[in-house]
């Protein structure tokens, strides 16, 4: 796993809110989590599009390190690992359902590559 040169130094709470969420990758895997509960790696490298094998497995591997997401490993034949939200990780979505939200007052995509879970969220300026 990529390890900074530089330890980071984070100087506020806000600061490592959007370590945890931020970024391209975590916030997808968070909210397709969300909806499916327990998936399997083959199952969300489905579920997301255009992330590459590498990006996905490191990004797993580091929200497993923040205790956003959990990895629970079979020992049979053939191996068999699922992942979930942990306690932490759920409560991070009401936090990312705000801001889908506020970004969709604001932000109209009329693109057809929309996650499924984003048609799902409840953004609607009322």
């Amino acid at each position: 796993m990529y390890k900074p040169k530089l330890e980071k130094e984070i100087r506020c709470p806000l600061e490592y809110g959007l370590d945890i969420f931020g970024g391209k990758w975590n916030s997808r895997i968070i909210c397709v989590l969300a909806e499916k509960n327990i998936l399997r790696y083959s199952e969300i490298r489905k579920e997301m599009t255009d992330i590459t094998d590498a990006v996905l497995a490191t990004t797993l591997k580091n929200l497993i390190l923040d205790n956003i997401v959990r990895r629970d490993q079979y020992n049979e034949i053939p191996p068999k690992v699922e992942y979930s939200l942990t306690d932490k990780g759920k409560s991070v979505v009401p936090i990312l359902q705000s801001i889908c939200k506020w970004s969709g007052a604001y932000h109209k995509n009329e693109s057809e590559h929309i996650m499924a879970q984003c048609q799902k969220c409840d953004y609607s300026n009322e």
